[in-house]
């Protein structure tokens, strides 16, 4: 029987990425490809890219010279697959270069350059499709695309606008992850809130019902689903509002990914943010009163051009009363082909390095001020990692990879991807200690 040919992947940039190259891998294995775990004992290289900032694309040439050296012959695809200049440049001999979400043109490329080999005992894929994450936990990917024009960003032209999935094709997915084992879905797109508006929120058929294209009701759908269900990259749109009261009743994790980006009127509009942001901390203070377990995720931008001391300053005021639990923050730097890099007053890597610096100490303080306030209580954690004696999971205040982290004791040897009770005793500036109090 002649030998099953082998792939080897390298997945870079964001987690709506990493879903492309679960995607490509499916379709792969699905006609009987292997995967390699080295390049070199690989008949052929994959490598998804990242093209959003200058420092990503540099990580995706980093990785094509190395797929390069060490196999020869490499298929690139990603976002910067949608600008090839830079690749063709700098790699000449790679076999093609395709864009974001262009699965076909991925296999086309593969098939030309390694025929797949026929065989119904190979020829075989989980009906969940092959997923990159660990078994516990998924990213559902519910749209592509984004109507937003930030002036700092280049994803639409990379992506193009807002596509949504049917809620019915979303829910069936999700359903045959949760059937898979999945415990938590994490719900992304790059606007999610946005979820539906291109499809005019036109109903689909699931199971005995029809269900609607809209952000609130597909969430409700997902909660019924018997996991956690996180949401993620949400624009505080006013229809936001609607699904704190699912996370009030337990339907969906008390947990919001608002990429707030600012908090100064003046950087806002230099930065064309969507959705009115003048009564964001009014409506944080509403969100809390009616889910008070709420946990608030964002990230920021320090240094944008036209960016004042004064524009800083509203910004630590803002995040102080805000109080968001978990923060990332980043150094604005310009991206070929975004708007940004003709504004003026642009602001130097000194004062941003320090507003950074400063940024992060405040958020320090506040995170350390907001974990302190669950010691004593009891929160439901799923378990990532097992040790020999400590245990490491998250709580639903935590998404995996950029949020903290929970380290358990237990009586008892654990399971990954298992959810326990356990008691906190114990909170530093961004992890919490405790024990398992029940399984």
């Amino acid at each position: 029987m002649e030998r099953a040919p082998r792939i080897s992947f390298t997945s870079l940039g964001c987690p709506k990425a990493l879903v492309d190259s679960e995607r490509i891998i499916t379709r792969l294995r699905a006609e009987g490809y292997e995967l390699a775990r080295k390049h070199d004992g690989a008949d052929i290289v994959i490598v998804n890219t990242c093209g959003f900032l200058d420092s990503a694309k540099q990580e995706s040439l980093s990785a094509i010279g190395s797929a390069m050296a060490e196999n020869g012959k490499v298929i690139v695809t990603g976002c910067m697959g949608a600008e090839p200049e830079q690749i063709e440049q700098a790699y000449p001999g790679v076999l093609s270069i395709t864009g974001p979400q262009q699965y076909e043109s991925v296999l086309d490329a593969v098939h030309r350059a390694l025929p797949p080999v026929h065989n119904p005992h190979l020829d075989l894929v989980p009906p969940q499709g092959v997923k990159l994450t660990p078994r516990h936990y998924a990213y559902l990917k519910i749209s592509e695309g984004c109507n937003n024009r930030c002036t700092f960003c280049i994803i639409p032209k990379l992506r193009g606008d807002l596509v949504s999935r049917t809620a019915a094709d979303v829910l069936r997915e999700a359903e045959r992850l949760v059937e898979a084992g999945v415990k938590e879905l994490l719900v992304i797109s790059q606007d999610t809130s946005a979820y539906g508006l291109d499809l005019k929120y036109a109903e689909s058929q699931w199971k005995d019902r029809s269900v609607r294209a809209r952000f609130l009701d597909l969430a409700r759908e997902l909660g019924d689903l018997g996991a956690w269900v996180r949401l993620h990259y949400v624009y505080p749109y006013p229809h936001v509002d609607e699904v704190i009261g699912l996370m009030a009743e337990g339907k969906v994790l008390p947990y919001l990914d608002i990429p707030f980006q600012h908090a100064s009127p003046n950087v806002l509009k230099a930065m064309r943010r969507p959705a009115a942001q003048d009564r964001t901390l009014d409506r944080i203070k509403s969100w809390r009163a009616a889910c008070p377990d709420l946990a608030l995720r964002s990230t920021f931008i320090v240094g944008f051009p036209g960016e004042t001391d004064a524009d800083f300053a509203y910004l630590l005021d803002w995040l102080e009363e805000a109080e968001i639990d978990r923060l990332g923050c980043f150094k604005y730097e310009p991206v070929a082909g975004a708007t940004s890099n003709a504004l003026p007053d642009q602001v130097a890597a000194e004062i941003k390095q320090e507003r950074w610096n400063a940024l992060m100490a405040r958020q320090q303080k506040i995170s350390a001020r907001r974990l302190k306030r669950k010691v004593g209580t009891r929160q439901q954690i799923i378990i990532d990692e097992v040790g020999p004696t400590v245990a490491k999971g998250r709580s639903k205040a935590d998404a995996p990879e950029i949020d903290g982290a929970v380290y358990l004791s237990s009586r008892r040897p654990l399971r990954i991807g298992e959810i326990v009770t356990a008691k906190i005793e114990r909170a530093d500036e961004y992890d919490l200690h405790g024990t398992v109090a029940g399984f």
